[in-house]
């Protein structure tokens, strides 16, 4: 292959990885691949990437390397005795970790010569190439702009900082929304269903609700940046006894309640903490320093899993 775009090397080649050769060799990029279990390499060579015999061989194909394994353990078994190779390349961390183990990498690589950008893909391997996938780096900015247009073949890259551990620290907190949101949607699809409501009928109002939550988180983070809650839209106060309903519904049609209890629970910590007249955002202020929990729990103690609350 020689369409004159740069050359890629991606080791590993799970799900993710096979996806980022296959985005990159979609787009024209000569790829060589290189996985532990050679027979793993077999999709990707189908598709035309050149299938490398050794680590060293995978990175002395390209200055640009994706490295996307199981984890920081993975990375270190395959590229340590191939690290010699790294001098003058730039090696992008698509493995998922903590911050810290970002910021170690980071160290490793350049003790080896190489530029370093960590990453996080903010989608499941079939969104791997779409633009609209956001996918996150963090590193020294030279190093990003470098490669911008390369990276854009795997999706839109976003830039956090120079920061090793900022794009691990955004990639664990998204997912943390993620989370949340789909248990919340999850368990309200149990409570309308319980109705005999399908799940695609009450989605749609779920995501247009969405749209109006989202206008909230953005009044909300200038309330959590200045660290003043004022409660002129619905205090924490009103908040805990609208969940009392959602909570007596729950219970009142048979469901585990344990999502909406903790919710409770962190609202009256709140409360507790003398922020009752105050915004929903003010339960950050409990949750950036949990060591007044124990104190206010039994002030605060929310009703037990699965009783409805009168």
């Amino acid at each position: 292959m020689n369409t004159g775009l740069p050359a890629v090397t991606v080791i590993g080649l799970g799900s993710m990885g096979s996806a980022l050769a296959a985005a990159l060799l979609d787009r024209g990029h000569p790829t060589t691949v290189w996985n532990r279990s050679p027979e793993r390499a077999r999709p990707a060579a189908g598709l035309g990437a050149t299938v490398a015999a050794t680590p060293e061989e995978a990175i002395a194909a390209a200055s640009l390397v994706l490295v996307c394994v199981t984890d920081h353990d993975a990375l270190h078994t395959a590229l340590d005795p191939a690290a010699g190779a790294l001098a003058g390349r730039t090696l992008v961390n698509l493995t998922s970790g903590s911050p810290e183990q970002a910021e170690q990498a980071e160290a490793w690589a350049r003790t080896h010569g190489a530029g370093y950008l960590d990453g996080g893909i903010m989608t499941t391997p079939p969104g791997v190439g779409d633009p609209a996938t956001t996918i996150l780096y963090s590193g020294a900015p030279e190093v990003f702009e470098a490669h911008r247009r390369t990276l854009a073949a795997l999706g839109d890259p976003v830039h956090l900082g120079a920061g090793a551990g900022l794009a691990s620290l955004y990639d664990t907190a998204l997912l943390g929304l993620m989370w949340s949101t789909m248990t919340g949607w999850l368990h309200g699809a149990a409570l309308v269903g319980a109705e005999g409501v399908r799940a695609a009928d009450y989605t749609p109002l779920a995501i247009r609700w969405l749209a109006t939550v989202s206008g909230f988180l953005t009044t909300y983070a200038g309330q959590v940046d200045d660290g003043h809650y004022p409660g002129d839209d619905a205090t924490v106060d009103i908040q805990i006894t609208t969940i009392d309903h959602l909570i007596h519904a729950a219970a009142a049609r048979g469901l585990d309640n344990r999502l909406p209890e903790l919710l409770r629970s962190t609202m009256e910590r709140a409360k507790a903490a003398g922020h009752g007249s105050d915004s929903y955002a003010s339960l950050i202020e409990v949750l950036k320093d949990p060591r007044p929990a124990a104190a206010s729990v039994d002030a605060a103690r929310p009703t037990e899993p699965g009783k409805a609350t009168a």
